[in-house]
């Protein structure tokens, strides 16, 4: 780089952007935004909206693991092969658990779990009622604490030592506090304060209809999490690429918070994955009926990648097809929804502003937009009863609520003590049904 030296005795004239970066630093600003970018970003996100969706196919049958379809031989094979990569230090566990804690002011208004549910807490804090009275942290670390003792278990006799599994924890400016400190005061559930790193996915402002920002205070522009996707962006800005390579870690089962049943560390997908020998594979279930309000997984385009498309941009025709072959529906797989840099999904929400609630479009990025730019991807099927028993409403809500939660978690571990002979004085009530998906991603 060049400079030149100014010689005049006179101070130089200040541009614009200067000018407006001095501003900035008058209120502890001057580091929030990079104007450029969110503009680019802005632009391109609006500009999309509307735009017909591309042409998509149905996942085809080949590239899904169905339950009927497995054999006890695979399931015993896939379950070593996952057991001795746990063994081996190869598998880290990362946990999307940031976004934004609002206060309670109405239903309409609230965010995220903390605050649907009557609770300012971060969505891991949540206890969901069980006869135990665990949070969703500790229920997800003590299931990481017995993929632990599996995998040291199957280890070859007379090897030294005990498995550890690292765990990623992704909150944002909003939970990273609180989220600590519950660990800290909870002694990391009985794991070593060591295997758990927490990192901060990025904020971005929130924006009008028109593209303009939003003002949270008279020197403040309102912000938010930039959504589950952002999770790629925050691993390489906090390095922690360079740490998972460092642990000798090769592959990352990442998974949504507020899941009571999200079976984490699971060696069967493990070793379904590595067996395929894919870039990314995910969980699914299968649609209850056509017009359940979830994303599906489709075919971007006549051999294209595997992608997700959300239930508001399937037209009902496609939603409600049949396979003549099947009996099922031709788009069947439901999901929840690399920093690209350009197109963000566009997500209205009430915020607080400077004139009160606002409703605002917040920009976000989904987990599986880097799906379009996988070499490859499979889909493992699971049963919702089994796996998915998500919280994501106030107890009360037609669904996804804390008892519903309660009842799935307390139906299943009611099944597992009739299989061990055991039996109950009284069964848990039938529960609804839920989707979910678990995400495992190879690191290159």
């Amino acid at each position: 780089m060049m400079m030149g030296i100014d010689n005049n005795d006179g101070a130089a004239p200040t541009s614009p952007p200067q000018l407006l970066l001095e501003r900035l630093k008058d209120y502890g600003q001057e580091h929030s935004l990079d104007l450029s970018r969110i503009d680019r970003i802005i632009r391109c996100s609006l500009r999309s909206q509307g735009l017909p969706v591309a042409a998509i196919e149905p996942v085809p049958e080949s590239c899904v693991s169905s339950v009927e379809d497995r054999t006890m031989e695979e399931r015993e094979r896939w379950w070593k092969m996952g057991l001795k990569a746990i063994s081996e230090g190869k598998l880290a566990v990362l946990l999307l658990s940031g976004g934004q804690v609002l206060l309670p002011i109405d239903l309409y208004s609230l965010y995220h779990l903390g605050t649907r549910v009557g609770s300012s807490d971060p969505k891991g804090c949540f206890n969901i009622g069980l006869p135990s009275g665990k949070s969703l942290f500790q229920l997800q670390a003590e299931r990481i604490l017995c993929a632990q003792r599996l995998a040291t278990q199957a280890m070859k006799e007379g090897s030294a030592g005990s498995v550890t599994i690292h765990w990623y924890i992704m909150t944002s400016p909003f939970t990273d506090d609180a989220t600590r400190k519950f660990f800290e005061s909870h002694k990391y559930f009985g794991l070593e304060a060591d295997q758990v790193t927490f990192f901060q996915q990025g904020i971005i402002p929130c924006i009008s209809k028109d593209g303009q920002y939003i003002m949270e205070t008279r020197f403040k522009v309102a912000k938010s999490p930039d959504g589950n996707g952002g999770v790629y962006s925050a691993l390489k800005s906090s390095r922690l690429l360079e740490n998972m390579a460092m642990r000798g870690i090769k592959y990352v089962d990442c998974y949504g918070v507020d899941n009571a049943l999200v079976r984490v560390a699971d060696p069967t997908f493990l070793g379904y994955f590595i067996d395929k020998g894919v870039g990314a594979a995910a969980k699914v279930v299968r649609k209850a009926y056509p017009q359940e309000k979830v994303g599906v997984f489709v075919r971007r385009g006549k051999g294209g990648p595997l992608t997700v498309v959300e239930y508001s941009e399937l037209d009902q025709s496609l939603a409600s097809a049949i396979n003549q072959q099947t009996g099922r529906l031709r788009f069947c797989w439901m999901a929840n929804g690399l920093e690209k840099d350009s197109i963000y999904h566009l997500a209205e929400k009430k915020i607080p502003s400077i004139h009160g609630y606002t409703m605002v479009l917040k920009l976000e990025q989904f987990i599986f937009d880097v799906f379009l730019y996988a070499p490859s991807t499979a889909l493992f099927e699971v049963l919702r009863e089994e796996e998915f028993a998500p919280v994501k409403n106030v107890n009360g809500s037609n669904y996804d609520t804390p008892d519903s939660a309660r009842l799935f978690v307390l139906r299943l571990h009611a099944r597992w003590v009739a299989a061990a002979g055991g039996f109950l004085t009284h069964s848990a009530p039938l529960a609804w049904r839920y989707h979910h998906f678990v995400l495992m991603l190879a690191k290159t």
